[in-house]
Formats: C-alpha cells, structure tokens, sequence
C-alpha cells in the first residue's frame, strides 16, 4: 500500500473510531469543527490524505490534538503479517471476502493471482483488493462487468476513485473500487497456467506460487519479507545453541 494510502486510512481509522465513542454524526462533528459533512466524510473514506490544519481542526472538536511519531520503514507490513500468521487459513480467506466478487464475475475467464493467490496458498501475505487475471480480449465484457457494479478505476494523481475511465485500456493502474469491494487486475494476452486450491467447500483457480514470485513484484516483495523474517525467527528461536554448534 502506498505510504500516502497508509496515512489517509489511520487518520480515517482515528476519525471513525474517536467519532463513534462520542455518538456524533458526521453532521455533528462538522458543525463542531466548522467545517462541511461533506469534508468530513471525504477523510473517514481514506480516499486522500487531510492536511494538517484540517486534521488538527477534526481532532480538536473531539478534544484531542495530533502527535506525530515514528517507526521503522514497512513495519506495518510486519504487524499484519504477524496477525495473518497467527490466524487460521480458514480465517484469513474468510476476512479476504473475496467470494462477493467472484460470484459475481459469472462467466467471465479469470484466475486469481498476486497476493491473493499467495494468501490462498497459505502465505500470510496482506491483501488490499482481490487480484484477478484478465485477458486483453476478454477487455469488453471486464469493462461492461464494472460498469455493472459501479465501478470507479483507482485515480494516481489525486489518490482516490474516480476520474478516469474504466476500460483497462486507458492509461492508469488497473484497479478499481465496485459495489463488491476493491479489485486488481493484471491483463494479459493468455491466462496462466493454473492450480486448483480448496476452502471448506469452494475451490479457487489460482496462479502457482513460483509463477507469483516470477511475474508480480508486489507479491514477491511480500514472499521475500516473509521468508527473511521466518528466516531470522528461526535463528533466534536456536539460541545459543545453535550459535555454538555451528562453531
């Protein structure tokens, strides 16, 4: 997730929740800050990151103030993969809600890849929106399914939904915001070669876990932070032990 991204959702996160135990509609805080429902609504979607003074203004009509701190770079990452390791892989695909969007991509070929072909095969990678891979001919019928589902295509420049077109042949990244939740896609001009996963009683065609680390940089970034990480909590876990018989 990008850094601005991060910002945005744990001010949006702190708005929600500090709101909330104060029983205020976003109205009420409004009018308490001075500001519009709208402005308000905006920052508790995360879309984009608030400026400070507005940020300073929300907080101190709930009669907080802003401190700012700081922690080793992704780091975050690390927390979300220490509490996806520490859950079920029933309980990771669970919390992925990925079956609403697949239902409802009907017959439209696709597999699942990226991250989310990792998580289903058992990495406790993050996963932001489920990732699908589409083929450029298939383009047409995509674009018709997000218009369906009210898609918006993620917009870089303002770091929101909205403001482009949704054909993945426009320029742009390939994700998009619909009715079901978010949604990556990587296009191709043929669909990968394909492994076949099962969840309680669904299964899920998914690209290999080589052939993620080969072709999706994000993901292979998870998978290699993964590993080190394991890596060092294995020596750690050796001790002194392990030092000395290694001498």
């Amino acid at each position: 997730m990008p850094e601005s991204s991060r910002l945005a959702t744990q001010i949006a996160a702190v708005l929600r929740r500090e709101r909330g135990a104060r029983s205020l509609t976003q109205q009420e805080l409004a009018d308490l800050a001075g500001v519009s429902q709208g402005a308000v609504a905006r920052l508790e979607r995360g879309d984009r990151v608030p400026t400070v003074a507005l940020t300073e203004r929300l907080l101190a009509a709930l009669d907080l103030q802003l401190a700012v701190s700081v922690e080793p770079l992704d780091s975050h990452l690390d927390a979300r993969m220490d509490d996806l390791a520490a859950r079920s892989l029933a309980e990771r695909v669970d919390d992925l809600g990925l079956d609403r969007v697949l239902d409802r991509l009907g017959d439209l070929p696709h597999l699942l890849t990226g991250s989310t072909a990792a998580l289903l095969q058992g990495a406790p990678v993050p996963v932001d929106a489920g990732e699908i891979a589409v083929r450029w001919r298939d383009s047409a019928r995509f674009t018709a399914w997000l218009d369906a589902a009210y898609g918006q295509r993620w917009n870089a420049r303002w770091s929101e939904f909205g403001g482009l077109r949704l054909e993945p042949e426009e320029p742009g990244e390939h994700r998009w915001q619909t009715r079901y939740g978010q949604l990556r896609a990587q296009m191709c001009d043929e669909l990968p070669e394909a492994i076949e996963v099962r969840h309680g009683d669904r299964s899920y065609r998914v690209v290999p876990l080589v052939a993620v680390e080969l072709t999706d940089p994000r993901a292979a970034e998870l998978l290699r932070r993964h590993r080190r990480r394991h890596a060092a909590e294995r020596l750690a876990d050796a001790g002194p032990a392990g030092a000395g018989s290694a001498r």
